[in-house]
Order: C-alpha cells, then structure tokens, then sequence
C-alpha cells in the first residue's frame, strides 16, 4: 500500500518531485522508472521511498486490475523525452498508450491523477501558446514526440478525463536530476561544462529571417518552481484540466548564456554553429507559455527569474559537483 506512485521517479522531473515529497515528510512512495544501464540510479541515492519496480511490470498490474487499491495519487511523469525520438510506435506505445492505461486505473481506483504534457505540442507556434481546451484539439506538433503528448491531451479532453486530473504541459524546464539525459539536458547544463573547460559555448545559428543569431526565444522554468506546482496540484484535487507550466516570459538564447556566464563571474564568450539538417525544420523559434489559466485557478507559486535560477542551479548544485537534489 503506497501513498503515491511516481511514475519515471528516477528521471529529470519525477525524481525532483520526489524529492519534494521527501521534504514535506512523505515516504511511502513506490517509483517506477526503467533503469537500465543509465545513471538515472544516481538521483535515487538521496531519496527515501518504499519501493522501486520496473515500468513493465507495472502496466502488467495495471492492465490486470492489480494495483494496491488506496493511493493518494499517481504521478506520471515517465515517458520517452526525447525530441528527436524517430520511432513512431515506441513514442505512440511509451507516451501515449502508457499514460491512456494509468489515467483509466487512477480513475476507477479515485486516485488523484497528474501527468506530464509537453510545449512541443505546440509546433511552430503559429496558433500561440494557450492551454485553451479548444486551441488543444487543433495544435499540429513539429515532431513525433510532441505528437505522442498531445495525442493523449486530446483523448483526455474528448472522453471528460480532465474533470478527474491534471494535465502539466511542461516549456522549457532545467535544473538538478538532469545529468543522466545526455542530449536531452538543458543547454544550461552543457553550457557550464563547455565554459569550465573551454571558456566559451556554443549556440545554434538561427536560420529565420526574424532571428538573428542567438536570439532564438524559450520559456526557460526552473524544475525547483515545476515541483511546486505539481505539489499545489496534488493538495487542490479540485483543480482539473490541461495547464500550462512555464514563467510566462521567453527569454533568448543569448540572455540564457550570458546567465551562466555571470553565474561563474565570466565574460560571455559565444560561438554560433550551424544547426544540424535534420532539426532545422522541426525546430521552435519561440515557445512563451500563457499561464492565464493556472493563474486563474489560484496557483500561487511564483517561477523565479532565469538569471536567479541559472545562478541558483549552477552555484548550488553544478559548482560543487552535485548533480542530483
């Protein structure tokens, strides 16, 4: 019997909300995740919790009606993350099928329900950044993996599962736990190794006539605020739908560098390079989430500027070779 299930506990966001449950004196959780040969294990080692088991075998119970039948709430946020994922049926089976099984269970068990979306759902951008449910129903992705999310958005909206739970559609999130995830990590976190050992960094050139070099936008939000939120969500079993999860206010790629720059006392020092083919045309030159409606719902947690985060992340955790919360 657990009080939370966390799924992908020992990923970037599900291990740092863990570590929030740690903090306000919950351990009875049971962590699901697929370890395999990563250094996910290494944000584990800080944590408390009840039990660990593998994803699979978790569905199986799932799928069999066999899940311990008191659960406060399960909390998904495992999934297969990366943007450039090019199998379309892991990403539709991992993403979209998993978390269509698990909404149904916490359903008919009266679990709370929350799950990770994503700002890739979004695409280019052309139709804005609303959490609007009828703006949901017509978003077209740039990629596979933003279709995965927004396909079980959708499911959600058109079968009145978001009466019942929260959905969290995740910008650009960074911070501790995310060293395991190699491309995938924030350019927060490669920035800080390629100054410590090159004294400059590197940034994509931008390849839209609006842009100039470096001046490619994203709402940066630090996973420290998203674990607040989540835990608002948890204690407001009220709140229901599909939100936003972002500072509100994009932010270049050029102000994210000079952050770190002046986080380590440095002068910025930054090369452009080109961008490879394959992501030139799938690639977001402005995400800026609107965060009207958790706002509108009461929220009151308060993401925290990009330079006191970036300063926060890089002299808290990566300065001191603290990976993981």
């Amino acid at each position: 019997m657990f009080d939370f299930i966390v799924t992908g506990g020992a990923g970037f966001i599900g291990s740092a909300f863990v570590w929030k449950l740690n903090q306000e004196g919950i351990d009875n959780i049971l962590i699901v995740d697929d370890l395999g040969e990563t250094e996910k294990w290494k944000n584990l080692v800080n944590l408390r919790y009840a039990a660990y088991m593998h994803k699979s075998k978790f569905l199986s119970m799932v799928q069999k009606n066999q899940l311990p039948g008191k659960v406060k709430a399960i909390v998904h946020m495992g999934a297969c993350s990366s943007t450039t994922e090019r199998n379309a049926d892991y990403l539709m089976e991992n993403n979209t099928d998993y978390t269509w099984a698990l909404a149904h269970a916490a359903r008919e068990m009266g679990a709370r329900f929350i799950y990770a979306s994503s700002a890739a759902a979004y695409g280019d951008g052309s139709l804005g950044f609303s959490d609007d449910d009828g703006l949901t129903m017509r978003l077209k992705p740039l990629n596979m993996y933003g279709y995965s999310k927004l396909l079980f958005d959708q499911h959600a909206l058109k079968h009145d599962l978001t009466q019942k739970m929260a959905g969290v559609r995740f910008f650009n999130v960074f911070g501790p736990n995310e060293y395991h995830k190699g491309d995938m990590a924030s350019v927060i976190f490669k920035a800080y190794y390629q100054i410590r050992d090159a004294g400059r960094i590197s940034l994509f050139k931008s390849y839209h006539p609006d842009y100039a070099d470096g001046t490619q936008m994203r709402d940066f939000v630090y996973v420290k605020d998203c674990v607040e939120v989540l835990w608002w969500l948890i204690n407001n079993e009220l709140v229901n739908g599909i939100f936003n999860l972002g500072t509100g206010k994009a932010r270049t790629w050029n102000d994210l560098a000079r952050s770190v720059f002046s986080a380590l006392n440095r002068e910025p020092d930054i090369d452009y390079v080109e961008m490879p083919e394959s992501l030139r045309g799938k690639y977001q030159y402005f995400t800026e989430a609107t965060m009207d409606k958790l706002r509108g719902v009461g929220c009151p947690v308060i993401c925290r500027p990009l330079e006191e985060a970036v300063a926060d992340y890089v002299s808290g955790y990566l300065e001191k070779n603290q990976a993981a919360l």
